[in-house]
């Protein structure tokens, strides 16, 4: 899995003030939890350094540098302005390399199905699959291979091999799909 590394410094002041002040000098308030340490932390980091975490369809472990204490951590969840987009708040989850972690992995499609070869629409259901592991045996991926997927069928959650991690989420969850478009249906009962 891919890693970045986000450089920040603590705030002592946790008021709303504060925090308004933060985000006009350009920074993103944060804080960072979990297992791996004994209490959360809270800190603000420049908000140009979120641009490959958060807008990007890719999964990074975080390398938090926090006034010279190092921690390895995951985004865990982000807020955003509910007009401009802006990036308001980050929350991270630390965690140790020994112990698994939950994490949402997207999906990638590989090959080319008959199914879209003979005029169907391949149609994306879920676009991240729920996994826990460790997080050096997590992929920065999932590949589907649809090179074997027709008209009118699918591949579900339970049909991926995982090595390595679980997958958590349900096996009977649709990844992908052909529809057969209106077309297409009216030939098949001529």
């Amino acid at each position: 899995m891919k890693s970045l590394e986000i450089i920040g410094f603590k705030r002592a002041n946790l008021e709303s003030g504060d925090l308004k002040q933060i985000r006009e000098e350009g920074n993103v308030p944060c804080v960072v939890y979990g297992p791996a340490i004994k209490e959360q932390i809270h800190f603000y980091s420049p908000a140009i350094l979120f641009r490959d975490l958060v807008y990007t369809p890719d999964v990074h472990t975080v390398d938090l540098n926090i006034e010279g204490n190092k921690m390895k951590a995951v985004l865990k969840d982000c807020q955003f302005h509910p007009v401009s987009d802006v990036l308001l708040h980050a929350d991270f989850l630390a965690f140790s390399p020994d112990r698994a972690i939950k994490f949402e992995i997207p999906v990638e499609i590989v090959g080319t199905a008959p199914g879209v070869q003979k005029g169907g629409k391949l149609e994306f259901k879920t676009r991240k699959i729920a996994v826990k592991g460790l997080a050096a045996n997590l992929p920065d991926k999932i590949k589907v291979d649809v090179s074997n997927l027709d008209l009118g069928k699918s591949i579900r959650v339970g049909e991926v091999k995982a090595e390595g991690f679980d997958i958590l989420t349900s096996p009977n969850v649709s990844i992908v799909s052909v529809g057969i478009p209106r077309a297409l249906r009216g030939k098949k009962g001529e």
